[in-house]
């Protein structure tokens, strides 16, 4: 797959939540390590010393899921050191993560990769070198903006390496063209003598150069020989631990159904026990309830006899009771009477009331005849008196 194709499935994956919550252990090849064909493996530069870390940091490594091109698949099951690596003798930059005796991470940077943030903790970017796209998860914002920043530090530290190095291309190219025709121009001219010692001290430096790079490439194949002993040795402590995880994973998984018996024992029993405790809950409100029941039995008793008792005295209280009645009914009678009796006087009040209402319209009536006549009285004194004093 083309980088530019990783960039579009990594700008694809670029909404998608973090982390996962699909959580698969990543495919392990033979002996236990990830099969790596963008490199050698970061061991062996540690080893070497050619390769030297130029910044650390923590964070959850994801890749991008080989099948559907959509979804992230977890590479640790936790958070691993992730680094920045510098190889002095190639000039190039590296990312490494390493988990355990496992490479989840071995990325060459070039000056065309891109790392993206696609939220406040989680970056991207995509490696065509090793067909897929990485992702990191961090735990806060400030470790994905450092980690970011050295990104595009060592990519443009990269850029500046490819350019020097084309410099240094074409450099040669030139001097070697410049050299072929030189040469032919010596072979046109005369054979002098400087320039026959010329070229002699010219071979005997070749020579010398060749001399020290074969001494360098025996010192490099026993050095190489000695890290492929190195990795087989590796390699068979690896299969053993991977053989004795085995071992503990069959007896976990003993364990573990054991324990899921132990369990479903456990169950039944606290199933039991908590039957047992509601037969005695019901036994102890039957137990309530028969005390209850008793208690009512006996006030029913009671009453039972009070009611005997007070049927004994029930023929006494039936004559009583006659006695009263009769005293009853006599005392209706005169109450009858009495109620006759104060209807009669209510109406002898009425008609004295009338009466003394008519006494009183006639007594106003002769009051104002008597004072008439007492008027007239005094008209006629008054005429008498007028008629003495006259006389």
């Amino acid at each position: 797959m083309a980088g530019s194709e990783l960039e579009a499935r990594g700008r694809q994956v670029a909404g998608m939540a973090w982390p996962p919550r699909a959580w698969k252990e990543p495919h392990v090849g033979a002996g236990g390590a990830h099969k790596d064909t963008s490199g050698p493996s970061p061991l062996v530069f540690c080893l070497c010393g050619r390769e030297q870390p130029i910044f650390t940091t923590r964070a959850h490594v994801f890749q991008i899921d080989p099948n559907t091109k959509k979804n992230w698949v977890p590479a640790s099951k936790q958070a691993v050191t992730v680094s920045y690596f510098y190889d002095v003798t190639r000039n190039s930059y590296r990312i490494i993560s390493v988990d355990g005796a496992k490479v989840i991470i071995n990325s060459t940077i070039t000056p065309n990769m891109t790392f993206t943030k696609t939220s406040q903790k989680f970056g991207q970017w995509a490696d065509s070198r090793a067909n897929t796209v990485f992702g990191l998860g961090f735990s806060s914002e400030q470790q994905l903006t450092k980690f970011a920043e050295k990104f595009l530090e060592v990519k443009e530290a990269a850029r500046l390496a490819r350019d020097k190095s084309q410099e240094k291309i074409e450099t040669s190219s030139n001097h070697s063209q410049a050299s072929s025709i030189n040469g032919t121009d010596d072979e046109k001219a005369s054979h002098a003598g400087p320039a026959d010692t010329h070229l002699k001290s010219e071979n005997d430096k070749l020579k010398i150069a060749l001399t020290q790079s074969a001494a360098n490439v025996k010192k490099w194949e026993v050095e190489l020989q000695t890290l492929r002993e190195s990795n087989a040795r590796l390699t068979a402590a690896l299969q053993e631990s991977a053989a004795s995880a085995e071992q503990w994973k069959r007896q976990f998984s003993v364990c573990r159904d054991e324990n899921d018996r132990l369990r479903h024992k456990i169950d039944e029993l606290e199933e039991q026990c908590s039957e047992i405790n509601r037969e005695k809950e019901k036994n102890t409100q039957l137990k309530r309830r028969i005390e209850e029941l008793e208690s009512e039995l006996q006030e029913k008793e009671t009453e039972l006899k009070d009611l005997r008792k007070q049927s004994e005295i029930i023929p006494q209280l039936m004559s009583e009771c006659e006695y009263v009645s009769e005293k009853l009914e006599a005392a209706e009678r005169d109450n009858q009477n009495l109620e006759d009796k104060v209807r009669s006087l209510k109406t002898d009040i009425e008609e004295s009331k009338y009466r003394q209402r008519h006494l009183k319209v006639e007594l106003k009536n002769f009051l104002e005849v008597l004072d008439g006549k007492i008027d007239d009285l005094h008209d006629f004194r008054r005429g008498l008196s007028k008629l003495g004093t006259d006389n």
